[in-house]
């Protein structure tokens, strides 16, 4: 169900004060220029026509980007059925490492460097742990999500990780982790490597930014790293990770009303049993919060490591599917449906795969020369 209110209207009415922003960069302002002409006449439209029918279709053309609301849905379910392939019949961990907020500062101004620096560092923690004898024993891998912001839209950088409940030898034998079946590795250890690793890494990265007296402060916290039990099967890790995948700061249901310059959205309080509570802020402190999270250009978010990168995942499954029984499909997974991928061939009117595009616009023409055209061109085809 298409959403009342979007951030694309709230970009629309106020663009001329987003262009004038001392707080958005040229890339945050391409990106929502892209946001606020998404599905609109000026990002261009196609027209398809049913050969078999005559049924016109007239559809505005998405921007797909990847901080846009309304364009990841699709991408996800993409991203979720090339993942089912590659599940592993062994159990899955769920944790969650977070940077303390004194960082956020130069999250805000050093974004690639800080968040490449929390990649290497979580990966780092998860290796380390893996080869240790205490703890495995083992090359164990990991699929992390980066995510930046809070509820209520404020800089939150944390990193949700996926990992695989053992790992693989040196004699290419599976080992399954000394877990007592809540989390992988002891975490307030975990905590401790990650803290020191993140920063003996920011002390060489940037040397110029971080002060003795700055770096002392980071050690007085602890840092904080969560782990959830396992998931019930392998299966439910693809349902859960799709929560994850291709989220954005904010979606655009979660909006409620745009009243005398002020933007009222839903958040949970997760401090007070996650209940649900709405908040309001002025239009531009909305859009600045919501640019925060405007990644850098080609910094990339979902990251996969040790047996499940890119590289080891195809022969590291095959040596584990071998050694180990095959996934068991849930019931309740077997009778749930899927939703059908969306199929632009097919007709909505006869339910034929007929359509064809005939016409492709970058401007902005009247919608009666679409329409006139359109059926020009399928009169001509008849």
């Amino acid at each position: 169900m298409k959403a009342r209110l979007e951030v694309a209207h709230l970009l629309d009415a106020n663009w001329l004060q987003v262009e004038r922003s001392p707080h958005i960069n040229k890339w945050q302002l391409r990106t929502l220029s892209a946001v606020k002409r998404c599905r609109t006449a000026s990002m261009g439209s196609h027209v398809d026509g049913c050969t078999n029918c005559g049924h016109v279709r007239i559809s505005y053309n998405s921007c797909r980007n990847r901080h846009c609301p309304k364009c990841q849905g699709a991408e996800r379910e993409k991203w979720i059925r090339a993942r089912e392939a590659e599940l592993l019949p062994v159990p899955y961990f769920h944790v969650v490492f977070t940077l303390p907020d004194t960082l956020n500062q130069l999250c805000m101004h050093q974004p690639r460097v800080m968040y490449n620096l929390l990649f290497d560092s979580v990966w780092a923690t998860v290796n380390s742990f893996g080869h240790d004898t205490k703890w495995l024993g083992a090359q164990t891998g990991m699929i992390s999500i980066l995510h930046t912001w809070g509820q209520t839209m404020t800089l939150h950088p944390h990193l949700h990780c996926i990992v695989p409940g053992g790992g693989l030898t040196k004699q290419h034998r599976w080992k399954t982790a000394k877990s007592d079946g809540k989390y992988l590795f002891n975490v307030k250890a975990m905590a401790k490597a990650f803290r020191g690793k993140f920063i003996a890494g920011l002390k060489k990265q940037l040397p110029g930014h971080v002060s003795p007296a700055f770096i002392n402060s980071l050690y007085k916290h602890c840092w904080v790293v969560y782990a959830k039990k396992p998931f019930d099967s392998p299966h439910t890790v693809i349902e859960y990770l799709g929560r994850y995948t291709h989220k954005i700061a904010i979606s655009n249901h979660r909006l409620q009303k745009h009243e005398n310059g002020q933007v009222h959205f839903s958040y949970k309080d997760y401090k007070q049993g996650s209940i649900t509570k709405t908040m309001q802020l002025p239009d531009m402190e909305f859009i600045r919060r919501f640019s925060l999270h405007i990644l850098p250009k080609g910094f990339v978010r979902i990251r996969h490591f040790g047996i499940l990168s890119s590289s080891s995942k195809q022969g590291c499954a095959q040596k584990i599917k071998a050694q180990l029984p095959a996934i068991k499909t849930p019931a309740y997974i077997k009778t749930k449906a899927k939703p059908e991928p969306y199929n632009p061939k097919q007709c909505p009117c006869c339910k034929k795969d007929t359509m064809n595009e005939l016409l492709s616009f970058y401007n902005r023409p009247p919608p009666w020369y679409w329409q006139q055209m359109a059926k020009d061109l399928l009169a001509n085809i008849a």
